[in-house]
């Protein structure tokens, strides 16, 4: 097997750590390491010639990447708002696209990423981890097997203390800080949503129909800069317009809901918040419990025996990913799910396929931020488009392999 040549753009604190990952592929040959900052870049460079033995061509303009004939796959690790753009440009010159999750900043962005798809048919996957998180497959694996019964809701957040990284955000070169003055949405809405969708087979039997968004008011980021960053006289001063808690409701096709929750401005500990209600089981990753009707009745008023349960189950009703990856030996990586996705898009890259998260897939969580945006600032419903344009009724399976997940 040939090895794959890719380059990567965006070399900050995720970057950097997916590189990691990525230079210990021995079938993946890193060809260009690509970041506005020289430093960064630098740093990439020693990072993988300490590993591979070699340093990459380092480069401030992704233009040298996508003009490369010899390149296969691009993965786009940068700013939110820089994602569509090269993605774009990348899938016209057929290099497949992997992009680090974000939303959009309007809808017109993830039409052009299905439009692109189709005219060059060069494939685009959001390369959402979380889709491959251990207990997101177990309830997967369980859901397909009928364990849940009918799925009726789901819910799930971004739940994580940001307050540090915001405010120090001109300090550290972080994008962050610029949208949570200027925008209010469910800016990063796919961690929760991605496995979601999965479960509710959105885009390939269901879909998601309308949203309706609410925020809270903005106070955690003023009182914090107060409190540890008195001396900017830019950002003590400032409004910041990214309310504290965002609540989004989504309505489906086929009668299901789903509530994500944007909560990263306020102290509190890290949860993605991943639960899943069926006729027959729940799953709530709070406490990683699975309760199971007419077996866990009697836990009804107090649930403390259950706490952790989920491990226990997690070895019965391990997803056969899971299953083969423990066999390989799990890689660092938020808990392993890092190395899946990396892996699930390099395979498709080497198989020449469609990835298991494809353009529709992206499309369909990243609208999700845009929508958000204009459902808080006008206060009504509003519609989610079926970037399938209809297909979703019938369409054909996904490619099947080692890390299909539909």
């Amino acid at each position: 097997m040939t090895n794959l040549k890719i380059g990567i753009v965006g070399l900050g604190a995720r970057g950097t750590g997916l590189l990691k990952l990525i230079a210990r592929m021995k079938d993946v040959d890193i060809n260009y390491l690509c970041d506005l900052y020289a430093d960064r870049v630098e740093n990439a460079q020693n990072i993988v010639k300490k590993v591979k033995g070699y340093a990459p061509s380092g480069t401030n303009n992704y233009k040298d990447i996508i003009e490369d004939k010899n390149i296969d796959a691009i993965l786009i690790l940068s700013s939110w708002e820089s994602h569509t753009k090269i993605a774009l440009e990348a899938m016209a010159n057929n290099i497949y696209v992997g992009l680090e999750v974000g939303g959009a900043y309007d809808i017109q962005e993830c039409w052009d990423l299905v439009d692109a798809y189709e005219k060059y048919k060069t494939p685009c996957m959001m390369l959402e981890n979380c889709c491959y998180g251990k207990y997101e497959l177990m309830v997967l694996n369980m859901v397909k097997k009928g364990l849940f019964g009918t799925v009726v809701h789901c819910s799930g957040g971004y739940q994580h203390d940001l307050r540090k990284e915001i405010g120090f955000g001109k300090e550290n070169r972080h994008y962050r800080l610029q949208n949570y003055l200027t925008r209010n949405c469910e800016n990063y809405p796919t961690h929760e949503l991605g496995p979601i969708a999965k479960i509710l087979n959105i885009n390939r039997g269901n879909k998601m129909n309308s949203l309706v968004s609410i925020s809270s008011k903005a106070k955690g980021m003023s009182d914090y800069i107060k409190q540890y960053k008195s001396d900017d006289e830019e950002l003590i001063n400032a409004e910041f317009a990214q309310g504290d808690i965002v609540t989004t409701v989504i309505k489906c096709e086929n009668g299901e809901t789903i509530v994500l929750t944007l909560d990263t401005t306020l102290p509190r500990h890290y949860s993605r918040g991943f639960t899943v209600r069926g006729t027959l089981a729940m799953y709530q990753e709070e406490a990683n419990i699975l309760f199971l009707d007419k077996k866990h009745q009697i836990y009804d008023f107090y649930s403390r025996p259950l706490w952790n349960n989920g491990k226990r189950y997690a070895r019965k009703y391990a997803h056969p990913i899971w299953k083969q990856y423990k066999k390989e030996g799990i890689k660092r990586g938020h808990g392993g799910m890092d190395y899946l996705v990396l892996r699930a898009f390099f395979e498709s890259v080497h198989a020449k396929t469609d990835t298991p998260i494809d353009v529709y897939d992206t499309a369909s969580w990243m609208c999700i931020t845009a929508l958000s945006e204009k459902s808080i600032k006008e206060e009504k419903v509003v519609e989610i488009p079926d970037f399938t344009k209809g297909k979703w009724k019938n369409r054909e399976k996904s490619p099947q392999g080692k890390y299909t997940i539909d």
